[in-house]
C-alpha cells in the first residue's frame, strides 16, 4: 500500500495528497512487525533493573535484527519504483535495441538496487522504534532523508523522484526548499506520515495527541510562511529583465541522426527562432543535441547558426555533441552559447551521464545488456560548471535529467549564475509520466535557489519557471512551439544557496547518533545483566 501511494504521488497520474499518507502503511507494519506496545507514548526505560535490563535488551536486539523491516521496505520500494519507472522498458527497448526479457531484467535490477533504499529506511525505524518507542516513530524522517541523500550520492546516484519532488505543485508547502532544500520538504512530508503512524498506533489519548500537534504545528508554520513568501513575491520585481524563447522543435528521436532529414531538421530550427526574435527575445534556447551535426566538425552548419545569431542579433543557447580528439578520443554531451557576433561565449560539458542512456555501468557483469552498449554512444563525463556569457552577465544550463541534482545547481549560483536554463531531449519517454516528472522535479531548483528558470525540451515539456516554482509558460507534449516570455537576471542567494544541505546532513547525523545510541545502551544493558546474573 506504502508503494501504491508513492507511486500517486507523482505526475502524470497522480496528486500531491497522496505523498502526506503515503508511509504510514509501512511504518505501521514495521512498529507491529517490532511487537511496538500500542499507547506507548514516550522513550523507553533505558536503566531499569538488570533482569528486567537483560530481556529488554535481548529483546530489542531481536528486534534490530528482524528481517521482517527490510522485506517490508523492499516491498514498499519496489512498487515505488516499479509504478515511477515504468517507462524504463519501453525505451531500452525502442532506442536500445534490447528484447522485452533483457529490458526488463536490466529495469528489474535498476529497481531493486534503488528499492534497498527504503528497505535500509524500514531496517532503521524498526531500530528507532524498538529503542525510542513513539519518540523513535517521530525520527524517522530523518531516517528517510539519510536514506535520500544516499541514493543522491551514492555510485553517481539517482535522485529522481524524492519524496519532496511530490509538492513540487503544492507551491505554499513547496517554498521551505528555498531554505532546506528539497530533502527539507521530503523531512516535512515524511513528519506527517510519522505523526499519522502514531496516531494510528497509540491507544492513550494523549500518546495521539502531542506527535499530532508538533506535526500539525511544523506544517501550518511552513505553510503559512510559504503563502507569505509567495504574496511577497518580490524576486519578480528585481534584476534585470530579458526576453527569452524556447525553441521546441519536436524532432521524432528516429529522425534526429538521419542525415537525409538534416537539412530540414536545421531550417526548422533556423525558421522558429527567426519567429523568436520577431517577439523581441534576446536569448534563444534551443534543446539538447538540437544540431542534427556536430559543431565544431560542421562547417556549413556551424556558418548558418553564426549567420543566424548576427543577422537576428541575438544569443543563442543550444545542444550539440562534441568530440575531443585526445588519445583516446573523448565525446561529450555539451551546451554552446554564440553571442550576436557569432563568437562562441562558453561551453559545458554534462557533468551527470544518464546510466544506460549515455553510458552503461558494469558493461563487464551485465552482458546481456549488449545490444544496448552498441546502441548508445558513450559520453565522457564533464568536469566543471562552466559559466556562459550573456553580455554583462552569467548564466548556466544543465543537460537533460542533470537537472534533479541539487549540489550541482547550487553550484552554479555561486558560480555567479543568474539565471539557470536547461535543455534536455525527453523524446525517448514518450507520453509517459517522465517528461511531467521531470518537468516539475526542475522548478524544484527555481524555488531551492531563487532564480528563474527556462527549459527547452525538443518534444516538451518546456517552459519558464520564475523563483516561486510558477510556471509561467508551458507547452505541450509533442507538438513544435515557440515560446517566449520574460525572466530576470537575479544575483541574490537563498538560504539553501548559502548553506546547501546542511540540515539533510544534520538530520541524517541525528538518526545515526540515535541508532548508535541504542546500540551503546543495549551492548551496555546486555553487560550489566550479565554481571548481575
Amino acid at each position: 500500500m506504502s508503494g501504491v501511494l508513492l507511486v500517486l504521488s507523482f505526475p502524470r497520474y497522480g496528486h500531491p495528497a497522496f505523498a502526506w499518507i503515503a508511509l504510514v502503511p509501512l511504518l505501521v507494519a514495521v512498529s507491529r512487525a517490532n511487537r511496538l506496545r500500542q499507547g506507548y507514548g514516550g522513550p523507553p526505560k533505558l536503566y531499569a533493573k538488570a533482569e528486567a535490563g537483560h530481556h529488554e535488551a535481548g529483546d530489542r536486539t531481536a528486534h534490530g535484527r528482524s528481517i521482517r523491516p527490510f522485506l517490508l521496505g523492499v516491498t514498499t520500494g519496489f512498487v515505488y519504483f516499479s509504478g515511477t519507472l515504468y517507462w524504463l522498458t519501453g525505451v531500452m527497448q525502442t532506442y536500445g535495441g534490447l528484447n522485452l526479457l533483457a529490458a526488463l531484467g536490466t529495469q528489474v535490477l535498476l529497481i531493486l538496487y534503488l528499492a534497498a533504499f527504503p528497505a535500509l529506511f524500514a531496517w532503521m525505524a524498526a531500530v528507532l522504534i524498538a529503542g525510542y518507542g513513539m519518540t523513535g516513530l517521530l525520527l524517522t524522517p530523518a531516517a528517510w532523508v539519510l536514506t535520500e541523500l544516499g541514493r543522491t550520492h551514492l555510485f553517481g546516484g539517482f535522485p529522481w523522484v524524492l519524496l519532496g519532488y511530490s509538492q513540487a505543485t503544492n507551491l505554499p508547502v513547496a517554498q521551505i526548499a528555498s531554505v532546506l532544500g528539497v530533502f527539507g520538504v521530503s523531512a516535512l512530508v515524511a513528519l506527517v506520515n510519522a505523526a499519522l503512524g502514531a496516531v494510528v498506533l497509540s491507544q492513550g489519548r494523549g500518546a495521539r495527541t502531542w506527535p499530532a500537534i508538533t506535526a500539525a504545528a511544523v506544517l501550518i508554520a511552513s505553510t503559512g510562511w510559504g503563502y507569505w513568501r509567495i504574496r511577497d513575491a518580490r524576486l519578480v520585481h528585481e534584476g534585470t529583465p530579458i526576453r527569452v524563447a524556447l525553441v521546441q522543435g519536436n524532432v521524432a528521436q528516429d529522425d534526429k541522426w538521419n542525415p537525409q532529414l538534416a537539412p530540414r531538421i536545421l531550417e526548422r530550427y533556423l525558421s522558429m527562432t527567426q519567429q523568436a526574435t520577431r517577439q523581441g527575445a534576446t536569448l534563444v534556447i534551443w534543446p539538447e543535441s538540437a544540431t542534427p551535426f556536430l559543431y565544431e566538425d560542421d562547417p556549413v552548419g556551424a556558418r548558418a547558426l553564426r549567420a543566424l545569431v548576427r543577422d537576428a542579433g541575438v544569443h543563442l543557447l543550444f545542444g550539440s555533441d562534441q568530440i575531443e580528439r585526445d588519445r583516446p578520443p573523448r565525446s561529450y554531451n555539451a551546451a554552446f552559447m554564440l553571442d550576436p557576433a557569432g563568437r562562441t561565449r562558453g561551453v559545458y560539458r554534462k557533468i551527470h551521464l544518464v546510466p544506460f542512456g549515455e553510458f552503461v555501468p558494469l558493461k563487464r557483469m551485465l552482458f546481456f545488456v549488449k545490444p544496448l552498449v552498441e546502441a548508445i554512444s558513450d559520453f565522457s563525463p564533464g568536469t566543471d560548471t562552466t559559466m556562459l556569457s550573456y553580455e554583462d552577465h552569467r548564466i548556466s544550463t544543465a543537460i537533460c535529467y542533470e537537472v534533479v541534482y541539487p549540489r550541482l545547481i547550487r553550484q552554479m549560483v555561486l558560480s555567479g549564475s543568474e539565471l539557470l536554463t536547461t535543455i534536455t531531449n525527453d523524446a525517448w519517454y514518450g507520453r509517459s509520466s517522465a517528461p511531467h516528472q521531470h518537468f516539475w522535479q526542475a522548478a524544484m531548483r527555481s524555488i531551492e535557489e531563487g532564480r528563474y528558470l527556462a527549459r527547452a525540451a525538443n518534444t516538451g515539456v518546456s517552459g519558464i519557471v520564475d523563483p516561486y516554482g510558477r510556471a509561467v509558460i508551458r507547452s505541450e507534449l509533442f507538438v513544435p512551439d515557440v515560446l517566449v516570455g520574460e525572466v530576470r537576471l537575479l544575483a541574490g542567494r537563498t538560504p539553501y544557496a548559502r548553506f546547501g544541505d546542511l540540515f539533510a546532513y544534520l538530520v541524517s547525523l541525528l538518526c545515526a547518533g540515535a541508532i548508535a545510541l541504542d546500540w551503546w545502551l543495549r551492548r551496555a544493558s546486555t553487560a550489566r545483566g550479565w554481571f548481575q546474573g
